[in-house]
């Protein structure tokens, strides 16, 4: 995998995260509601700065889908905080993958490394145990 299809892996991610984390929010209340929109925020950023990374290498970013298809139905907070958790995985997953097809000290790698750090607090912060190596695969809920 080249660093741009990574980058753009990534983003397509993060486009999914952030539609995601519009539902999780639809179905929390109070610390979680908030929790839910302080994460769709720092998602909702990411995606822009991958974005921006796609474009300085002169690539087109892939337009984001009208809507995505959840893993599962959500229909209470029990789900939506099972969905987080599911989400914050996937972007481990392509922070991951970002990590591996960049180049040392790139710009896009410091970003993912950060990125991985920030979706072990996350999955923490939803009462899930994040993976020992962040980015390996997800755990059955």
């Amino acid at each position: 995998m080249t660093e741009l299809s990574a980058l753009k892996a990534a983003l397509a991610a993060e486009q999914a995260i952030v539609y995601g984390y519009g539902v999780v929010g639809a179905h929390l209340s109070g610390k979680e509601e908030k929790l839910a929109s302080v994460l769709l925020t720092a998602h909702q950023e990411r995606r822009d700065r991958l974005s921006a990374l796609i474009t300085s290498l002169g690539a087109l970013p892939p337009p984001a889908l009208p809507a995505y298809r959840l893993p599962f139905g959500v229909t209470d907070a029990t789900t939506a905080r099972q969905l987080a958790v599911v989400l914050e995985e996937g972007a481990s997953g392509a922070a991951w993958d970002l990590v591996a097809a960049s180049a040392p000290r790139s710009t896009a790698r410091e970003l993912a490394v950060a990125w991985l750090s920030n979706t072990a607090v996350a999955t923490s912060e939803w009462g899930h145990m994040p993976a020992a190596l962040p980015g390996a695969p997800p755990r059955p809920l």
